[in-house]
């Protein structure tokens, strides 16, 4: 698949089909690994975080049950809507959803102890294929700016699907290095694999998100697990 191509097929996903992509991402982390990473990496409780790209609220509900506040910011109108409704129905009181761009957050500066995004900062090597270092560095400028002095800045991204070592696309290992190379972010991986209801569930999703190539890869009518490998990314700010 070319890069319009998926440029093109993920913004269609996130504007006009918000409840399936939240169908799979709740297929997500089987073991719950990732809540206990973010927790090692820095503790949760208590913190007050802003959230980049939440997309329909994944890592919100995840991080609501331990923050003292969450303030939460996506692009799209579609997937901020499946959000609240999400969040509604966990009946946590200590968040709040808005409209806001990854590179101008809404919020004033040094008002947050964790700044974090997941699956969000990653789609600049697409959507901004000429400009995506200026495009990341201005995104982890932003994250700086919101953060107190001693906060902690985490990026969450893909590093696989359907394999059970991580192994990110060249034009992601670029952007990877460019985080760990230039600015100084530490580094880890962790297992967050998918368990679908049923084999029909497991088809019809991935082929939804990831298209018929990996599906048909990592799929044999029987399945209901699937591998998936995350890289976390962190720096806590002096």
């Amino acid at each position: 698949m070319t890069v319009t191509l998926r440029r093109n097929l993920f913004k269609d996903i996130y504007r006009n089909q918000a409840e399936q992509f939240d169908r799979l991402v709740a297929r997500e982390d089987r073991r719950g690994n990732l809540f206990a990473a973010l927790n090692e990496i820095r503790p949760l409780r208590g913190a007050k975080v802003v959230e980049f790209g939440a997309g329909t609220g994944r890592l919100t509900r995840l991080l609501s049950v331990a923050v003292e506040g969450i303030f939460a910011f996506d692009i799209e109108a579609s997937m901020l809507d499946c959000a609240q409704s999400a969040m509604r129905a966990t009946g946590m009181t200590n968040w709040h959803l808005s409209l806001g761009d990854n590179g101008r957050m809404p919020v004033a500066s040094a008002c947050a102890d964790l700044a974090i995004e997941g699956w969000s900062f990653a789609h600049v090597r697409e959507w901004h294929p000429k400009a995506w270092r200026a495009q990341t560095d201005a995104m982890l400028a932003e994250m700086a700016r919101v953060l107190k002095p001693g906060g902690t800045a985490i990026l969450i991204e893909t590093m696989g699907a359907g394999g059970r070592q991580p192994l990110a696309s060249t034009n992601l290992r670029q952007l990877y290095d460019h985080w760990e190379q230039e600015h100084g972010l530490s580094y880890r991986w962790i297992r967050t694999d998918y368990q679908f209801a049923s084999p029909q569930e497991a088809d019809e999703l991935m082929r939804f998100f990831f298209g018929d190539d990996l599906a048909n890869t990592c799929l044999d009518g029987k399945r209901v697990i699937v591998p998936v490998c995350t890289g976390i990314w962190w720096k806590h700010l002096e």
